[in-house]
C-alpha cells in the first residue's frame, strides 16, 4: 500500500558519513560531560562522540560498583545514527567492569527502559538518545533503579567519574562485545512483549476496538514502530492504521520545523503537518505521534487540527478522574510552564495539584509511591500512577484513543472544560539571549521582586524562584526560565481574561525581569 504521507519531502538528507566519522574522530576536544533534564546531550562531534558513551558507561558503571547495585543494566537506544553503536559501547565497559548487560537486538523507546527495571528484570538503564532533537544530535541518559531519570545528586556523580574519564581514558575497562556474550556478560531478551501486556492495564483496548475510530498513527521514524505494530496485532485493532514505517537515521521524511531544522516533535504542528492533513482530509477521526524515543506524544484530531499539549493533559486528567476512580489525597503533578486549567479540573473534582519544577524526574518519587492521578508538562510528557516514572508517548496517544473513542473528539471535550471552568489563553515565547543573561536569570529570587505589586492590573499573590522566577497573579501567571541546552529564555504567560491580557502580561513581565 502507498503511504498516505507520500510526497512530504522537503530536503536533502544529512550527511550521515561525515557524522559517524566525527562520532569517533571529533575535530576538537570533546565537550565536558553534563547532564541536563536528560542525560547528556550535543551534536556528533565535540558535543557527542564515542569518548562521551564511554566515559559516562564508566562512570556508572564505578557508581553501580560503590553502591553495590545488583543486577543487569539494560542498555540500547532508538533510531538514531549512532544509537545501537552508542549502546554497544556502554555494554562493552559494563560488561569489562564485571557487570551483566541485557543488549536488545532492536531500537527500545524510553519508557520500555522504565517499564524493565520497575518490573525488577533491570538495575537500571543507560539509553542512547537525544529525544526530539534534530538528527545531528546525539545523547546518553541514565535511569537508575526507581526507573525514572537520575536526580541531581546521583548524575553530579556521573559527571565527575564520567570527565576524569575524558581526561584520563586509561580508566575506562572493555570487554569486546564477542567475548562478552560468549562469557554470559551480555545477552537479549524479549522487551515487546511484557510492556505491551502490561499496557492493556492502563488503556481500554477493547473500546477502541469496539468503537472503530478511525485512527492514524505515526512513530516518526522512531523506536514505537514495533511496539505500535505489536499492539495494533494484540489487541486487533483493525480501526487503526500505523500510516508510516520509515525509518532512516537522516529523518529526511520529517517536514522541517519552523526554524528550517529537522526536529521529530509531536508537538509542533511543522513535523505533525501530514498527520494534520489527514485528520482535515476527513480519512481519520484521530492522528497520534510519538517521537524518536517515545517519551513525548502528540495528536490530531477531525475538528480540532494538532491538538496542543496543555489541551490534551487537560482531557486526560478530566477523564482519568471520572472513569479510574482515583483514591482520596491523589494529585495531578504539573510542571511549573504548565496550564493551571489542570488546577481548577483537580479542585473542582475535590483533589489537588503538585506543582513541580520542569524535569520529568520531579515526578518520579510520586509516581512510584502512587500519588498522582496523572503527570504532565507542556511539553508533552506524560504518565501516571501504576505505570513508568518516565514520560510515555505511547500510553499518551493509546489512552488519547480511548478517551476519543469513548467521548468523543478530543477538541470538543476541552472545549466542555473551559466552558466549566473558564478558557485559558497560554503561550511561550522564546527570547533569544546569552550565557550572561541566562545567568542573571538564574541569579534571580523572590527577594528581587519584593517591590512588584501588580501585573497587568492584577495583584501579585506570590512570587516561586526554584526554577527561574514565576509570578502568581489572580487569575494569571507568567514564568522565566532559562534553557538547559539553547541560549534561549523560555517566557510562560497564562490568563483566563483575555487574549489582549495575555499580550498585557507578556510586555510588562517581561519588562519587570529584564528579558
Amino acid at each position: 500500500m502507498v503511504s498516505p504521507l507520500a510526497g512530504t519531502l522537503t530536503k536533502e538528507r544529512i550527511d550521515t558519513e561525515n557524522l559517524r566519522q566525527l562520532f569517533w574522530k571529533p575535530d576538537g576536544p570533546a565537550a565536558a560531560v553534563k547532564f541536563g533534564t536528560s542525560g547528556h546531550r550535543g551534536q556528533l562531534g565535540r558535543g557527542f562522540c564515542a569518548q562521551h558513551a564511554l566515559a559516562i558507561a564508566q562512570a556508572v558503571a564505578q557508581i553501580h560498583l560503590e553502591d553495590s547495585v545488583q543486577g543487569p543494566v539494560l542498555c540500547g537506544g532508538d533510531t538514531r545514527l549512532m544509537s545501537q553503536t552508542v549502546a554497544q559501547l556502554c555494554a562493552e565497559v559494563l560488561a569489562g567492569n564485571g557487570l551483566s548487560v541485557i543488549l536488545p537486538d532492536m531500537p527500545l523507546p524510553t519508557p520500555v527502559f522504565s517499564f524493565e527495571i520497575i518490573s525488577g528484570r533491570a538495575s537500571a538503564s543507560l539509553n542512547g538518545t537525544a529525544s526530539h532533537n534534530p538528527p545531528q544530535d546525539m545523547g546518553l541518559k541514565y535511569n537508575p533503579s526507581n526507573g525514572g531519570p537520575a536526580g541531581a545528586e546521583l548524575t553530579a556523580r556521573i559527571e565527575k567519574y564520567a570527565n576524569a574519564c575524558l581526561s584520563n581514558p586509561a580508566l575506562i575497562k572493555r570487554l569486546p562485545l564477542q567475548q562478552a556474550r560468549q562469557q554470559g556478560l551480555v545477552k537479549s531478551t524479549d522487551l515487546i512483549t511484557p510492556y505491551v501486556t502490561a499496557l492493556g492495564r492502563m488503556v481500554n483496548f477493547n473500546a477502541i476496538k469496539k468503537a472503530g475510530l478511525k485512527a492514524a498513527i505515526h512513530p516518526l521514524g522512531g523506536s514505537s514502530l514495533a511496539f505500535y505494530r505489536a499492539i495494533k496485532e494484540k489487541y486487533a485493532l483493525d480501526n487503526v492504521d500505523i500510516v508510516s514505517e520509515e525509518q532512516d537515521p537522516s529523518f529526511y521524511f520529517i517536514p522541517i520545523d519552523h526554524d528550517g531544522k529537522i526536529r521529530m516533535d509531536p508537538s509542533s504542528p511543522y513535523p505533525m503537518k501530514p498527520l494534520i492533513e489527514l485528520v482535515q482530509s476527513g480519512r481519520y477521526d484521530f492522528a497520534g505521534a510519538s517521537d524518536p524515543d517515545a517519551d513525548r506524544f502528540g495528536c490530531a484530531t477531525k475538528e480540532g487540527g494538532l491538538i496542543p499539549p496543555n489541551h490534551a493533559l487537560c482531557v486526560a486528567a478530566d477523564y482519568l478522574i471520572q472513569t479510574r476512580q482515583p483514591k482520596e489525597g491523589m494529585s495531578i503533578g504539573r510542571t511549573l510552564g504548565t496550564t493551571a486549567l489542570l488546577d481548577r479540573i483537580a479542585q473542582g473534582a475535590g483533589y489537588t495539584v503538585e506543582e513541580m519544577n520542569v524535569g520529568f524526574k520531579y515526578f518520579v518519587d510520586g509516581i512510584v509511591h502512587g500519588r498522582y492521578i496523572l503527570a504532565g508538562e507542556e511539553s508533552a510528557g506524560m504518565s501516571m500512577s501504576g505505570w513508568t516514572p518516565e514520560k510515555d508517548g505511547i500510553l499518551a496517544v493509546c489512552l488519547l484513543l480511548e478517551i476519543a473513542s469513548k467521548c468523543g473528539d478530543i477538541a470538543k471535550l476541552y472545549d466542555g472544560l473551559t466552558q466549566k471552568y473558564g478558557k485559558p489563553y497560554y503561550t511561550r515565547v522564546d527570547v533569544p539571549t546569552d550565557e550572561n543573561a541566562k545567568k542573571r536569570v538564574q541569579s534571580f529570587t523572590k527577594e528581587d521582586l519584593k517591590a512588584l505589586t501588580t501585573v497587568a492590573g492584577e495583584k501579585v499573590l506570590g512570587v516561586r524562584d526554584t526554577d527561574g522566577i514565576k509570578v502568581y497573579l489572580q487569575s494569571s501567571w507568567f514564568l522565566v526560565r532559562p534553557s538547559g541546552t539553547e541560549n534561549i529564555l523560555k517566557f510562560y504567560a497564562e490568563t483566563f481574561i483575555s487574549p489582549e491580557h495575555l499580550q498585557q502580561i507578556i510586555e510588562e513581565g517581561r519588562k519587570y525581569l529584564g528579558v
